[in-house]
Parts: structure tokens; sequence; C-alpha cells
């Protein structure tokens, strides 16, 4: 998954009190379409850990949960305590870790800067790609795939540095336009690149996309050496990625995150993660989302007695 790109998290039960089902050490992992694989625990512990799996993939913070009978008697220090909804009572502590997608460079060209780019980037966590002809595997070992050209499976939405540095420099950069990059830089002087704007408006690369790429490439430390270069350009990226990050809520992070993630149960009043859930039902055309089958058993019986959150606080 980690090789896809996908974001998932693990939960490892830590702590553990009777009569919990559940075990210190047992683990499972959560996708992010709500999906639960492995055991920390039956039905009562599930909704919980599938709710705040699917938080901790939209912010990248990992979480210490406590669920307990008496949850207001957890004053552990970084301690989230929630609710045991089983009637068997027991204490479980989880750890929800979210693993997320490496961010993405795709280097175009095979000069020193470029091979140099590669490693650092490499080094720092990003997974890498290297577009060009001439490329050969063996030359860039650091890299995740070498390409002779982009194809409909290069990522989108990844950082971009064109460091062909010869005649090819209007083909490479055309295709990365068409890649919708996050941040598009180019290796060429000033003057180089007006020639090269001028070209790609007559191949008709849109001028809003024009506007966006930088050129020269990275940030001004006086480089000189091709090294240097490929470091101003990787200190570029890293201040694009975490201005951009800083913009952006927790909730747009996660996949799906323009649609309804949760729902109240109507029963108990707790948070349900939607994908996922197992406990269900649609009554006069409105679906209805439960913790554990117990509320949604309790709801079928008598519906008028439980009505939607918004009816709830206009009676109150």
């Amino acid at each position: 998954m980690a090789a896809r790109g996908e974001r998932f998290a693990l939960v490892t039960v830590v702590r553990r009190e009777p009569p919990s089902s559940a075990r210190v050490g047992d683990t499972a992992l959560v996708t992010a379409n709500g999906e639960v694989h492995g055991w920390v625990g039956g039905g009562c512990t599930r909704s919980t850990l599938l709710r705040e799996s699917l938080r901790a993939m939209a912010d990248g913070e990992p979480r210490l949960l406590s669920l307990s009978v008496d949850p207001g008697t957890e004053t552990r220090p970084g301690l989230v305590a929630l609710p045991m909804t089983c009637k068997s009572g027991g204490t479980v502590d989880l750890y929800v870790e979210a693993v997320l997608p490496s961010p993405r460079v795709v280097v175009f060209g095979v000069t020193p800067a470029a091979r140099t780019l590669v490693r650092i980037a490499h080094a720092m966590g990003y997974r890498v790609e290297v577009v060009d002809p001439e490329a050969n595997a063996a030359d860039f070992p650091e890299a995740a795939r070498v390409l002779t050209a982009a194809g409909p499976d290069t990522p989108r939405g990844a950082y971009i540095l064109v460091a062909t540095m010869d005649e090819r420099d209007l083909d490479a950069i055309e295709q990365a336009a068409r890649l919708e990059p996050a941040y598009l830089g180019v290796i060429a002087s000033r003057k180089r690149f007006a020639e090269l704007r001028d070209a790609l408006r007559a191949r008709g690369v849109a001028g809003g996309m024009l506007d966006s790429i930088t050129a020269p490439a990275g940030l001004d430390i006086g480089a000189r050496a091709p090294e240097e270069i490929a470091l101003s350009v990787m200190a570029q990226i890293v201040e694009r990625r975490r201005r951009a990050a800083a913009h952006t809520p927790p909730e747009a992070k996660a996949p799906g995150s323009t649609e309804q993630r949760e729902a109240t149960d109507p029963v108990c009043g707790m948070s349900v993660a939607i994908a996922g859930a197992r406990h269900v039902a649609e009554v006069e055309g409105r679906k209805h989302y439960f913790c554990c089958g117990g509320c949604r058993t309790k709801f079928l019986a008598d519906p008028a007695r439980y009505p939607a959150p918004a009816e709830r606080a206009h009676r109150l």
C-alpha cells in the first residue's frame, strides 16, 4: 500500500483490562475507504477505531485512545478518553498511527544537477521518479522508477524539476505541465526561459501554467555548482510544500474530503465513520449510522423516539 501511495492507519493494543477480548500487541490496519484488517477487539471498538483512524489519516497526527466504561476517570496526559459501548465492560488502550503517502518528486533530465537532486530527495523521504529518453536505471539507484517518457501512470500533483538543460527542454516542460504539478521548476537562465516561454506558448501551453513555472529554479543562495543548484531546488520544494500544508485545512487532506465522513448515532450520540460502517438503517429514505448493533436494534424498535440531530437540538 505504501508503494502504491495509499494512505492507511496502523492500530495497536497497548494496554487492556479484562474482560476485553483484545490482547496487548493485537493489531489492525485501516484503509482510507473504511476497511479494517486484523483484530483489536470486537464490535465495541470497531466503530471508534475506524472513526479515529480516518481522522488520523486526515491530519497525519497519531492518537492514543482509551476506551472504558467510565472515560471521565481517564486523566493521563496525551490520552483521548472515549466510552466503551460493550456491556461486558473492560478497558482497551489503542495507539493509532497514520501512514501517509510519501511526497513525490519527478526529475526530467540526466544532468549532474538532476542526479544530485534525486539523491537528496530520496534521502529526505520523497519518492522520486526520473524521466528522460537517455535515462538508465543503473545511474539512478535511489529512484523508484526510471522512465524514458512521462506516461499516464506518472504521478499528478508531484514536485517537478526540469533539468534537461538542452534541446529537450521544450518537450520536458510540456510533458511536466500536463502532470498538474504542485511545483514546476526549470534550471535555466531568465534569458533562456524567456525564449522557452515564447515557444511553449506557440505550442499551446496555457498562460496560467507558464506563469506558475519557477525559472531559474531554486532559492537564491548564490548556487553555482550542480550540487548547490540541486540543494537550492530541494530547499524551494520544501518551502512550497510546507507553505501549502500550513494553508490547507486537515479535512481537505483526506480522500473524499468534500463529502460527509461522519454521522451521529441517534441513540447514543457517538460520532460514527460513514466509510466502512457496519450498522446502518434506512427509515423513510434517510440513512442512520450506529456505533454498534445494540443501538441499531433500539432505534428500529421505535425510530420516533430518536429524532435527527437537528430536530433534537431544536427541541432542546
